[in-house]
């Protein structure tokens, strides 16, 4: 496949990507603690992973270069 996200918004894609990945295996996760394997337990993760992916994605724009911060500070440099 050809790149096709521009350099400069690959800080976007890297929090769409992660937030999305990580907010689906969470919900599904919590989702399934809490309801067991019932009939509709699908519709039920997706209920719960949207909400979840749309609060996910701005936190780990925010969060991330705080992160990298914090890790440039922690981690003994080559």
């Amino acid at each position: 496949m050809k790149p096709f996200i521009p350099k400069r918004l690959e800080h976007v894609a890297f929090g769409l990507l992660l937030s999305g990945m990580m907010s689906l295996l969470v919900s599904g996760f919590a989702t399934l603690i809490g309801l067991g394997f019932v009939d509709g337990i699908l519709l039920a993760w997706m209920k719960a992973w949207l909400p979840s992916w749309a609060l996910a994605f701005p936190v780990v724009l925010v969060v991330a270069p705080l992160v990298r911060r914090i890790l440039g500070r922690l981690v003994i440099q080559p």
